[in-house]
């Protein structure tokens, strides 16, 4: 069986220099930036970014091993750590001098962690006595202590997205305080322990920084905690716990992912799924938290889909070795050499790769079978609008077809989600209307965070070539757009008449006239004007269509003008004349138009009716029956003169 491989490693990884040939490589999560560092007489560092012309290369004085190094966001200043008192910077701003400073840590007898930039010139030492906040001034090439605060800290981590610095504390490490950086600012948050594992007495177990990592999922800040569970307590194995941890209030434990089994494992987050790597089976398993499998406090979820391997990677070879072997060499997945960084990537520093995970859903949709999970699977993913599109096309077509209830199920789900979009739409518009009134600032339009698929989307790539089928039954094909139709009117989407015209023309096709008839006696099809002149264009086909799209025009009361034109098309120039009366617009109609269409019948005592009709109008409103020479109804009376006489044009009469 072909196995079906829902992750892949991207097709443009960042290329860099490999261990063998450097002393050191460190990777920047929030610049998304590896540094490659070779010592020897000079520091040589090489800095490669997300592409290629995000490239820097430059040489430093040797002053001892590289620790750490950073630069701010825009690559404006070079920060770098090489003891445990104190860090040096470096500018790298046009027209200020490439000269080192450095800034040592404010407590005594502190040993610096490590550090973090929180923006271009703000920078957030961590020290195993706790936190100092700094503001670089690179003109004056100095720092400014901006805030510090005294905490025992075992380790950090700091999530660059949210610029949360996360602190472990206590003897165990399971006590976790948070920091919130902004504008110069430094904010405590609340403070929360990680539930530990039991173990048997009298072993102790602490919080160990490989099983923690910060991550914004759907929009939502989560510290998750990768917990093993002891093999004497007959666990069924390790689990994912996802502790939300909001800007103001109490971190709160709201998930918990079931891995069922143990090992070692690493974790990203693509595309607001969590991604476990399993070493030893060579696997990965995904989780989407929207989709819940219990709910409660704390939600238990189970993997979307059966665990699967990331697809088979081949790297191109470069140098001399590419024209001795020019076939690519498979790529070790799941090595050991591996590293995994948030929220997204892999870096093998053996092989001098940096790759981006990335999910396949084409894959995903052969996998899942639930038409309604894959949907709200499908909605929370990006790029996923055409995938949804297929699975619609799919479910309607071939050996994949589905039963109504299913195909209902999945129109409910796009519904609502189209539902809200159109909702948030209306609600920005109204906002920006009561704004501009106002005088307020422009409004931010929302964005939305799923994938939209409106009556045009199926109408286009689903509907339309679905009713084409000749291999499919007339009675299904009617249900479906029924359904369709149905499911708008339950999230009182107004339906757009061309899925109307679609339902008309099916019937029309299949000569369901019956049907049709039923569907427009009981308002089952909405009237609109462009469904009526489709109507009226049946008449040759269906003779009572013509008095169907009357009765539908009428009942618009917006459409007098269109019923006039319809009737007088027929020649039925009385009936236009009887109706525009009974709806009291008989003062404006052009008198001219008429007698065109009282002509044309080739009926003379039609013509004298009309023509007498609009004389006694003329006399009515003006007082004298003759028409005014803004009417251009001279010819009119020279024709009506010469059939009838001169003596049969009504003479003025005192009012």
């Amino acid at each position: 069986m072909n196995e079906e491989h829902y992750l892949e490693l991207c097709d443009n990884p960042v290329q860099f220099e490999n261990a063998s040939s450097v002393n050191n490589v460190f990777f920047d999560e929030a610049n998304k930036q590896v540094f490659a560092v070779r010592s020897g007489g000079a520091t040589g560092v090489v800095v490669k970014g997300p592409d290629d012309k995000s490239s820097i290369a430059f040489r430093m004085d040797d002053k001892g091993e590289v620790k750490c190094i950073k630069f701010s966001f825009g690559n404006k200043i070079l920060a770098v750590q090489r003891t445990a008192k104190s860090v040096e910077f470096i500018n790298f701003i046009p027209d200020l001098l490439h000269l080192e400073y450095s800034q040592e840590c404010k407590t005594k007898n502190a040993t610096i962690l490590g550090f973090c930039w929180t923006s271009w010139n703000e920078i957030v030492f961590i020290t195993d006595q706790g936190i100092e906040f700094y503001q670089v001034l690179p003109e004056k090439r100095s720092l400014k202590l901006q805030k510090s605060q005294s905490i025992n800290v075992n380790w950090y981590m700091y999530c660059p997205v949210t610029s949360v610095v996360l602190l472990s504390t206590t003897v165990l490490g399971n006590v976790l305080q948070p920091f919130f950086f902004k504008n110069g600012t430094m904010s405590k948050m609340s403070k929360f322990e990680i539930e530990l594992p039991i173990v048997p007495k009298p072993a102790k177990l602490s919080l160990s920084e490989r099983d923690i990592a910060m991550a914004t999922i759907y929009g939502q800040l989560y510290v998750r905690y990768l917990k093993h569970h002891s093999r004497t307590l007959n666990s069924p194995g390790a689990e994912v716990v996802l502790y939300h941890l909001p800007r103001e209030g109490t971190c709160k434990k709201m998930h918990v992912l079931k891995l069922n089994t143990t090992g070692k494992f690493a974790l990203n987050v693509v595309d607001n799924l969590v991604v476990v790597h399993h070493q030893s089976s060579q696997t990965s398993m995904i989780f989407d938290i929207k989709l819940r499998d219990t709910e409660g406090t704390v939600n238990i979820h189970q993997p979307v889909l059966p665990a699967r391997s990331i697809h088979p990677y081949k790297i191109p070879l470069t140098g001399p070795a590419a024209v001795t072997t020019p076939t690519p060499v498979p790529c070790e997945l799941y090595s050991s050499t591996w590293s995994v960084f948030q929220p997204d990537i892999i870096i093998s520093a053996s092989e001098g790769y940096l790759w981006y995970l990335q999910v396949k859903l084409q894959p995903i949709v052969n996998l899942m079978k639930d038409k309604g999970k894959l949907m709200d699977f499908l909605l929370q993913r990006r790029d996923c609008k055409m995938v949804i599109v297929s699975v619609c096309f799919q479910m309607l077509n071939g050996s994949d077809k589905g039963n109504l209830s299913v195909i209902a199920t999945v129109f409910d789900k796009l519904n609502q989600v189209y539902k809200e979009y159109l909702e948030t739409e209306q609600s920005y518009n109204m906002a920006v209307e009561a704004g501009q009134s106002r005088g307020n600032p422009a409004q931010m339009r929302p964005i939305s965070t799923q994938a939209v698929i409106d009556q045009s989307d199926m109408y286009t790539h689903v509907l339309s070539v679905f009713t084409e089928k000749e291999d499919v039954s007339h009675k299904f094909i009617i249900a479906v757009l029924m359904e369709y139709i149905r499911s708008l009117n339950q999230f009182q989407i107004t339906v757009q008449h061309y899925l109307y015209e679609l339902v008309l023309k099916t019937l029309v096709h299949h000569n369901l006239f019956y049907m049709l008839h039923q569907f427009l006696q009981y308002h089952v099809l909405s009237d609109s004007k462009p469904l009526a002149c489709l109507l009226l264009s049946l008449e040759s086909t269906y003779p009572p269509a013509h008095q169907l799209s009357l009765d539908m025009l009428k009942r618009l009361s917006t459409a007098n003008d269109e019923i006039v034109e319809v009737l007088l098309s027929k020649q039925q120039v009385l009936g236009a004349l009887r109706f525009i009366r009974g709806v009291g617009g008989h003062d404006n109609i052009s008198a001219r138009k008429f007698l065109d269409a009282a002509r044309q019948t080739r009926e003379e005592m039609l013509f004298y009716t009309i023509f007498r009709f609009f004389e006694q109008r003329n006399q009515r409103l003006r007082g004298s029956p003759h028409f005014t020479p803004d009417e251009h109804c001279e010819e009119h009376v020279a024709y009506f003169k010469h059939i009838f006489g001169v003596e049969a044009v009504m003479k003025p009469t005192a009012s």
